[in-house]
């Protein structure tokens, strides 16, 4: 018997558990700060298959591939930018590999350039939905089973990223913003907008990720709840971070009382839940146990 898609499993109502964090995982596991996750792609593959597995094992239905930083134009900040097809096509391998034997669904994880598009920056608008294209059609072609364009906080960028990979992809789309100001992103941009914006625009789902404290992010769930009948993507941060005497970022918000928050995402509408940075896999694991309780 076929295991229903993603997108049946969406469409039918089913509560799913995203993964975890990625950066900050593969920081406490010894990535060296300011390098980006995709350089242990090719470096560290042990160390991405283990945070699958470790996720996995904790829960998740859905895990991410490490190609959150993994446009040309993202990773030419790590002279990798021609390496690209290299780094998604092996992040999906590697996904694939901690996921076999299992009914988890491998979601091809796309970020946002790192750079504004004009007239507020450099960035003119079809380099970026070239940049998108390709990596969608990277990880379309190595066999993830939907798509993530997620952290946006500009609906110019995002409707780039969306038409980028609506060119190459016929996989479904998840579209998911980050809140950082509140109920608005760094761009000023509400939920409402979003909805207003993207509900119709194709995608299957879309979604609240990182952002800041965990009832801010609660707030911009229910703001978009309010504007879209989609189904809603929910993966907030453990928290607001504050930084140690190394300057790391640290997270307070521990796995129970992330697990106890959960109950409220889904009565407020989110249908996938997980988390974001500082979420580890036993941030996972009781985020797992509240939704399928």
């Amino acid at each position: 018997m076929t295991k229903p898609t993603f997108l049946e499993k969406l469409q039918a109502g089913t509560i799913m558990v995203s993964d975890g964090a990625t950066g900050t995982n593969l920081q406490a596991r010894g990535l060296a700060k300011g390098m980006s996750a995709e350089n242990w792609v090719l470096d560290n593959p042990e160390q991405i298959v283990k945070l699958h597995k470790d996720f996995i094992k904790a829960g998740s239905d859905i895990i991410l591939t490490c190609t959150f930083g993994g446009t040309e134009i993202r990773l030419a900040h790590s002279d990798l930018a021609d390496r690209a097809e290299e780094i998604n096509t092996r992040a999906v391998e590697l996904a694939r590999q901690a996921a076999q034997g299992t009914d988890v669904f491998v979601a091809g994880s796309i970020g946002p350039t790192g750079q504004m598009l004009k007239p507020l920056g450099p960035l003119e608008e079809q380099d970026a939905v070239n940049a998108y294209a390709n990596q969608a059609r990277f990880l379309t072609q190595a066999g993830v089973d939907f798509l993530v364009i997620e952290t946006q906080f500009d609906l110019a960028e995002a409707a780039a990223a969306l038409k980028g990979a609506r060119s190459v992809s016929p996989l479904p789309i998840v579209l998911s913003f980050s809140y950082d100001r509140g109920t608005r992103t760094m761009m000023g941009v509400r939920p409402s907008q979003v909805a207003q914006q993207f509900s119709t625009a194709g995608v299957v789902a879309l979604g609240i990720n990182c952002g800041r404290a965990l009832d801010e992010n609660l707030e911009a769930l229910k703001q978009l709840r309010e504007a879209t009948t989609l189904p809603i993507w929910f993966k907030p941060n453990a928290g607001l971070p504050k930084l140690d005497a190394d300057g790391n970022p640290t997270y307070e918000i521990t796995p129970d009382i992330m697990g106890s928050h959960v109950a409220d995402w889904l009565e407020n509408g989110a249908q996938v839940v997980g988390g974001c940075c500082g979420n580890s896999p036993e941030h996972l694991q009781a985020i797992a146990r509240a939704a399928k309780a």
